[in-house]
């Protein structure tokens, strides 16, 4: 009775308060014609009329607008980016080029009308504004990833290579500018600013996206990879202060005049390190993990970020220097900055950086490059960069002592230019110093010298590759599990799993646990952190089983692919992985896009039109990688299917076809290694009708012959199938039995899918 009076109060006092609305306006009326409005003119289409016209002016409204560009902008860079990463490419080539397709180059040259639609010129300022947002914010990212201990420990070597890794190829840009300044440098800009802005464009290199590259590799804890790290911050901050004073040179005219300007920038570098560096060490000691990160220390820190990039504006060497110094005095606590970090990262990745590279692409105008003249110009600054830029690291590596391999890999990492050189490029045009045809010429560079870092390394591994192989030649005597997890919490039920099917004792088994991240949105201050998060629950489990589990954890573009990599090459009798939980299972929205991204899925397209596949037919339980792994592995593959499995003590194996008899090899280990109660299912009569098989039987009952029992496929019935704890079957036996029980229920017990 209660519920009904609340709903006739509600409905009493809503018509009461619309009753009076209605007559305030009807009331209101009176007072409009001392107001002389205007009446729209009546039209038979009246109505549809000017419903088209508040419509027009509401998706032409600059926010209409803004937000339809930046919803057009992260979809196509987060698509290109996706491309170029699963060809083994950064995804920061994938996002250069989704600005390049956006841009007059492409979007601009095939579909005019649209694109002076997406983007009009009055609303480049917003966007222009956006992006240098996005980019103090990054900057500030790239100053607290520089891990500044580096220095300190690799000091001589560091320093040798990353500077002689900058004059050699700043001298090849500046001999470059003294041939181009009369054809291409803008009217009013003199020799000096031109050749020190080519002399600095073609020194820069792009720490975060070799940082990227030498993670996916799993370099990061290798001689080479630290010293590549070190040198990419020797780099990065001695070619930020060069392009500090560059800047200053430019926008005082003269050398003379600049120096009243580095002058104050000197100053205000003391007044960074010697007043506020101390303050937020004394910050990060006292506010270093999440309880204690309140919303004023966040504001803080903005703070000071935003008051250093507007310091550094004012004072003419450009707000992103402000913003990167600002990084790199930050606490030295790893946990304050990964705490900072995370809270600005994703916003300045995922929102910010793409409007930056979109933005540089509407800049970018291929089509000025229209006679071979030009063209030729262009592959003489790609090929002098890369001259320039990688023999000088390579030269200066070989001089320090470091061998053949290291030293061509120095030189490919530091040849790498991606996002920073986009940076240099754009504040050169904005001072007016490169034009046109130069800064298209220059992103190209950028492009190409970004996308050969990736094919040069693999090349110089190939050539330097060990004539024998270790592993190959290696006598086994244990039996070596490989077991894969993403979620942390799924490793320790492998784990368990892992435990029931490996070998008669502890010391017979090898158990190596892999965890792979995808590399796309993690540091170096979240690589350590990640790792021991993913491998504490399994660690712990395997302390409670008695295992000794081995771990490697690896950071790769293409997660499956570095998995199967590990596993086929890993001389390993077993591969363990979980089935992965799709986001797109359990909502009408959900199947929905499932089935659109499988359409879209490059390789879901090529196996329907070459009849191995069918986007449209989705299988229940394995997904893709599953499935991926299942064809591809070289070694048998275990599937596991987790029903809240807490425990195993009772096991069920169907023997569905003759195929399945190799399921027997795990039973015997499963009854040697624990008190576990199996139970084979003759499902369809191909145990009474071999008498192999039927000795095999025996010989397993005789291990245990009070934890075994053997069923007939008329016995079926007896059963009570949801009583066990999990089901040990092939792949193709699943498949048939599947069809007879209801997989889906919360009692259905886990499920272990083998393929031999």
């Amino acid at each position: 009775m209660n519920k009904y009076k609340n709903i006739l109060f509600y409905v009493l006092i809503v018509s009461i308060f619309t009753f009076f609305i209605y007559l305030l306006i009807d009331s209101g009326k009176v007072h409009e014609s001392s107001k002389h409005i205007i009446p729209h003119p009546q039209t038979g289409n009246s109505i549809i009329d000017h419903f088209s016209t508040a419509l027009h002016q509401n998706i032409t409204h600059p926010l209409a607008i803004l937000l339809l560009q930046i919803l057009t902008i992260i979809f196509t860079a987060r698509t290109f980016g996706f491309i170029f990463n699963k060809i083994g490419q950064p995804t920061v080539i994938g996002e250069i080029i989704a600005g390049i397709f956006l841009g007059p180059s492409i979007l601009g040259l095939w579909f005019p009308e649209f694109s002076v639609f997406l983007f009009p010129k009055p609303s480049l300022g917003n966007l222009h504004l956006l992006s240098q947002v996005g980019l103090v914010l990054f900057m500030f990212v790239i100053g607290m990833e520089l891990d500044l201990k580096l220095l300190k420990n690799k000091t001589q070597d560091a320093i040798i290579i990353s500077h002689i890794g900058i004059v050699i190829p700043y001298a090849s840009g500046m001999a470059l500018s003294y041939f181009l300044y009369k054809e291409f440098a803008p009217d009013n800009i003199d020799f000096m600013s031109f050749s020190l802005f080519m002399g600095i464009a073609m020194s820069i290199a792009a720490f975060p996206v070799m940082a990227r590259i030498i993670q996916e590799r799993n370099l990061s804890k290798t001689r080479l990879g630290t010293l590549a790290i070190t040198c990419a911050a020797s780099d990065d901050i001695t070619a930020w202060c060069i392009l500090a004073a560059v800047i200053a040179i430019v926008k005082a005219g003269s050398f003379m005049s600049s120096l009243f300007t580095i002058g104050f920038a000197l100053g205000y570098l003391f007044i960074m390190i010697k007043l506020v560096q101390p303050f937020l060490k004394k910050i990060g000691e006292v506010y270093s993990n999440k309880e204690s990160m309140s919303l004023n220390v966040v504001a803080v820190i903005f703070g000071i970020l935003l008051t250093s990039a507007f310091i550094t504006e004012v004072i003419g060497i450009h707000a992103l220097f402000g913003a990167f110094l600002a990084g790199a005095i930050m606490p030295p606590s790893i946990n304050f900055r990964r705490l900072i970090i995370e809270k600005i990262e994703s916003v300045s990745l995922g929102l910010f950086l793409p409007l930056f590279f979109v933005f540089t692409g509407l800049r970018t105008q291929i089509g000025l490059l229209n006679d071979s003249h030009l063209w030729s110009v262009c592959a003489l600054i790609i090929g002098v960069a890369i001259v320039g830029k990688f023999g000088g690291a390579f030269f200066a590596a070989k001089i320090t002592g470091q061998s053949w391999k290291d030293s061509l890999s120095i030189g490919a990492f530091m040849n790498t230019r991606g996002l920073m050189e986009l940076v240099v490029l754009n504040i050169g045009y904005d001072l007016g110093v490169l034009s046109p045809q130069i800064f298209a010429m220059m992103v190209l560079m950028a492009l190409v010298t970004t996308f050969m870092t990736g094919p040069a390394l693999d090349l110089i591994n190939h050539f330097f590759e060990k004539d024998i192989d270790e592993l190959a030649v290696r006598v086994k005597q244990k039996f070596r599990v490989l077991l894969s997890f993403a979620n942390p919490n799924s490793g320790k039920k492998l784990a368990r799993i892992a435990n029931l099917i490996s070998g008669y004792s502890k010391n017979s088994t090898e158990i190596m646990a892999l965890h792979v991240t995808p590399s796309a949105d993690i540091n170096q201050y979240q690589l350590a952190e990640y790792e021991k998060e993913s491998f504490k629950p399994i660690k712990i489990e395997a302390s409670k089983l008695g295992l000794s589990i081995s771990t490697s954890y690896k950071v790769s573009n293409d997660v499956s692919d570095e998995i199967l990599k590990d596993a086929n090459s890993g001389a390993y009798d077993i591969m363990l992985v979980g089935v992965g939980q799709s986001v797109f299972e359990g909502t009408l929205l959900g199947q929905f896009i499932g089935i659109t991204a499988s359409a879209l899925n490059p390789d879901k397209l090529i196996g329907t039109l070459t009849g191995k596949s069918n986007i449209f037919k989705t299988q229940r339980i394995l997904d893709e990688k599953s499935n991926a792994f299942i064809h591809n592995s070289k070694i048998p593959v275990g599937i596991f299917i987790d029903h809240n499995l807490d425990a195993v003590d009772k096991v069920l194996l169907p023997i569905v076809s003759i195929s399945d008899v190799f399921l027997l090899f795990y039973a015997k280990k499963i009854l040697k290694n624990s008190n576990v109660v199996i139970t084979i299912v003759d499902y369809n009569g191909i145990i009474e009708a071999n008498t192999e098989i039927k000795e095999e039987i025996n010989s397993i009952e005789n291990y245990a012959p009070a934890n075994f029992q053997l069923l007939s496929k008329k016995n079926w019935d007896i059963i009570s199938f949801y009583d066990y704890n999990l089901v040990l079957l092939s792949i193709e036996g699943f498949n048939a039995f599947s069809k007879d029980i209801v997989i889906d229920e919360k009692e259905t017990p886990s499920f272990l899918l083998i393929r031999p």
